[in-house]
């Protein structure tokens, strides 16, 4: 990986702390420290490792990541946000009764 590449991933993974606490603030509610502390990851997988497309949530080849610590949540809505899964001002819903992000 080139430097310009890390510094891109840097720069998205701001944008997902970011999105974190946009949600927090949205929901009034959220576990910051594991959202927070599962960032990289996210970042890494979503935009260096997984073969997904947004275009395309169901393309039948394309990788799963299944997120089981369900107090993480935060990151992996951020996550799709940033990555283009839906936009960003459904982060703004968080909490709401029908929210498509619960």
């Amino acid at each position: 990986m080139d430097n310009n590449e890390l510094l891109k991933l840097e720069s998205t993974a701001l944008n997902i702390r970011r999105n974190i606490l946009r949600l927090i603030r949205a929901g009034q509610a959220g576990h910051v420290g594991g959202a927070l502390s599962s960032v990289e990851i996210l970042t890494a997988l979503y935009f260096n490792i997984l073969n997904v497309d947004p275009k395309n949530p169901k393309w039948p080849l394309r990788d799963r990541f299944v997120l089981s610590a369900g107090h993480k949540c935060l990151v992996l809505y951020s996550a799709l946000a940033e990555k283009g899964f839906f936009d960003k001002s459904v982060l703004d819903t968080y909490g709401d009764l029908d929210s498509i992000i619960p």
